[in-house]
């Protein structure tokens, strides 16, 4: 019965809606990745991204947008930005997005370089690397949320990266989810059904000031 609550959806819940919005979202991240250009500071990258959602008809931003540049990449979600940086010539950035579209939550995110750095790229790539390994063990294995960040950190410590436990995705649903309070997917025992959690994976090089994260629907 507990996961069984943990999973609930409200009325208004499809699953055709929850790829909408998949997809819609991931549109807004593409976009606004195309337009960050070096020398632009972070909050000036946030207003952008403001303005395309407005343009592409969002029903509403349900979590902050987040950019994330440089350092700041090691930030978690409830975590503020140090300052206002400039993105340099050479440099990784990543953006988070929570919105709603047709009555149901979309949330993506997704990490870019800017330059030639060799460990930005690597990191920016070992980010999707690992989601993408954890995505399939879910579809191949069963395994519960819990089971599922055991497997990304050893995915991440075999690839040379370090894995944030403190970000272990959530419940998504027909707006608003939060109404469910079905925690983290991290301390999720039970296999999460499609359509329902976002998978997030937030890396960090172990040495030097930078991170890498991406975050999808598990669908």
């Amino acid at each position: 019965m507990e996961a069984a609550a943990k999973q609930a959806v409200g009325s208004k819940y499809v699953l055709e809606s929850m790829k909408y919005a998949q997809g819609k979202t991931w549109e807004v991240v593409q976009r606004l990745a195309q337009q960050v250009r070096p020398g632009m500071l972070e909050s000036e990258a946030s207003a952008l991204c403001k303005g395309v959602l407005g343009e592409m008809g969002m029903d509403r931003i349900w979590h902050p947008v987040l950019v994330r540049f440089g350092a700041n990449t090691l930030k978690k979600f409830n975590e503020r930005s140090d300052g206002d940086p400039r993105l340099d010539d050479n440099d990784i950035f990543f953006v988070d997005l929570g919105v709603v579209w047709d009555q149901h939550e979309g949330d993506a995110g997704a990490t870019f370089v800017v330059g030639s750095d060799a460990e930005m790229k690597a990191c920016a790539e070992a980010a999707k690397t690992v989601f993408d390994e954890v995505e399939q063990h879910w579809r191949s294995s069963g395994a519960g949320g819990i089971a599922l960040y055991d497997f990304a950190a050893q995915r991440a410590e075999a690839l040379g990266w370090r894995l944030n436990l403190d970000i272990k995705g959530h419940r998504v649903s027909d707006f608003p989810h939060a109404i469910y309070k079905a925690g983290n997917l991290g301390d999720f025992a039970d296999c999460p059904d499609a359509g329902l959690w976002i998978l997030e994976i937030q890396l960090a090089h172990p040495t030097k000031p930078f991170g890498a994260f991406y975050e999808d629907l598990l669908v």
